[in-house]
C-alpha cells in the first residue's frame, strides 16, 4: 500500500537509505511496492520498476525477507500477512483491524515459524505504546491502560467544548471531514470500532490476553437503555452540563485486569476532570495512561494519526526486525483468547438527555 502511510515510509526508505540499516550496517532495500494503480504510483513519484499491481506476488518472492502491510481493511490484508508469516517472513503492519480480530492466529504462525510481528503503528501513530508495554514495563504488573486513541472522535468532541464558538455534533463532524480527519462514512471512529480495535491490541501486550472485538461495550448506559454508540448521543447540551460540574466528556477505551484474570474492557464517552491530563487532551492528539505496579501511572502523548507520525512507528519497527529485535511482544508469554469481558464500575454523570457517563477520576 502507498496511500497516506505507505507513501511516507517509502519516501523515508528512497530518500534516507543510511539511516536505516540492520545491526550488521547492511542497508534496508525497499525492493517492491504493491499498489491498486500502478500509473498513478508513477504519478507520485514511485519508481516504475519496483512498482506491482499483485501484492500477492509480492509476498511470494523469495527475495523479500519483510513484507509492510499498509492496505488497511480485513481482506486480502489478513490473508496476505497470514501468508508472508506462513513463509517465515516477518511482517509489520499498522491494520488494527486486522490485528485485533485475527490477533490469535497470526501471532500462532508467527511463533511456529519464528518470523517477528511487529504493528506498533495499529495504536496511537506515532506514540510508542506496545514495546514499551512488552520490554520497558515488563517488571511490573499491569494493573490498567486507558487513553484517548482515536483522533476523529477526539477532534469531534474538542470542537464541540470550544470556549469561543462550540460546534453542534453534526457541525465538528462536518468539519472534521472536511479537514480530512473523518472518513466520509466515519462510522468505524465515530461508533467506537477504532478504538475497540485498539483497546484490544493495548490489553493483549498489558495483559497477555487477546479480548473479542466485539465484547468490548460502545454504548453508555441511558434512562431509556443504551444510547447511541461511541459518540454519536452526545450533544451540545451534554458537554455543557459536564462543564457546570468541572468536568468534560471525552471517549476513553479503557482495560483493567482482576487478581481472578477477568479483562473489564469499554470504550464509552466518559466525563473527565477538565484539568486532568486526559480532559485536556485536545483535538487529534491521543493519550494513552498505564497503571502500574511498581513504577505507578506513567503517561504517552503525541499525535496519534497522520503518515508522518504514524510512518514513524512502521519505520522503527521495520528497523527493530532488522537489527534482531524480534516480534512486538518481545519476551511476553503466548497470549490466550480472553474469557468474557466485564464492564468497569464507574460511577455516573446522569445528564437531561439521560445519558449516563461513566466518571473516571
Amino acid at each position: 500500500g502507498a496511500g497516506t502511510v505507505g507513501r511516507e515510509v517509502v519516501v523515508a526508505l528512497m530518500n534516507r537509505p543510511d539511516e536505516f540499516r540492520a545491526s550488521d550496517g547492511v542497508p534496508i532495500h525497499l525492493a517492491a511496492v504493491a499498489v491498486r494503480d500502478t500509473a498513478r504510483g508513477a504519478a507520485l513519484g514511485l519508481a516504475s520498476e519496483i512498482l506491482s499491481d499483485a501484492p500477492a506476488h509480492v509476498v511470494a518472492d523469495d527475495e523479500i525477507d519483510v513484507i509492510v502491510e499498509l492496505m488497511g481493511g480485513d481482506e486480502p490484508a489478513h490473508t496476505l500477512i497470514a501468508a508472508a508469516l506462513s513463509m517465515g517472513k516477518s511482517v509489520v503492519t499498522a491494520n488494527k483491524h486486522v490485528i485485533a480480530h485475527h490477533g490469535p492466529e497470526l501471532e500462532a504462525i508467527a511463533r511456529r515459524t519464528g518470523a517477528a510481528l511487529r504493528f506498533e503503528a495499529a495504536v496511537g501513530g506515532g506514540i510508542p505504546i506496545l514495546s514499551v508495554l512488552a520490554t520497558d514495563l515488563a517488571a511490573n504488573r499491569i494493573e490498567r491502560v486507558r487513553g484517548i486513541v482515536n483522533g476523529t472522535t477526539n477532534f469531534i468532541l474538542s470542537a464541540m467544548t470550544d470556549p469561543v464558538d462550540p460546534a453542534d455534533y453534526a457541525a465538528a463532524l462536518a468539519d472534521a471531514q472536511r479537514l480530512g480527519y473523518a472518513e466520509a462514512d466515519p462510522a468505524g471512529d465515530v461508533e467506537g470500532h477504532d478504538a475497540a480495535n485498539k483497546i484490544v491490541i493495548l490489553a493483549r501486550l498489558a495483559f497477555d490476553q487477546w479480548p473479542e472485538p466485539g465484547a468490548i461495550r460502545i454504548r453508555p448506559d441511558a434512562a431509556a437503555g443504551r444510547a447511541g454508540p461511541g459518540i454519536t448521543s452526545v450533544s451540545l447540551a451534554d458537554q455543557a452540563e459536564a462543564r457546570a460540574a468541572g468536568r468534560v466528556i471525552k471517549l476513553v477505551a479503557s482495560a483493567s485486569l482482576d487478581d481472578d484474570g477477568t479483562i473489564h474492557a469499554a470504550v464509552l464517552p466518559t466525563a473527565l476532570p477538565i484539568d486532568s491530563p486526559l480532559g485536556r487532551t485536545s483535538g487529534v492528539l491521543n493519550r494513552i495512561e498505564v497503571d502500574a505496579q511498581p513504577v505507578g501511572r506513567v503517561g504517552f502523548d503525541g499525535p496519534g494519526a497522520g503518515g508522518a507520525a504514524t510512518s514513524s512507528a512502521v519505520l522503527g519497527d521495520l528497523v527493530a526486525i532488522a537489527r534482531g529485535g524480534g516480534s512486538i511482544w518481545g519476551g511476553r508469554q503466548m497470549a490466550v483468547r480472553a474469557g468474557p469481558v466485564s464492564m468497569p464500575g464507574h460511577d455516573t454523570l446522569e445528564t437531561r438527555s439521560g445519558i449516563r457517563y461513566p466518571i473516571d477520576d
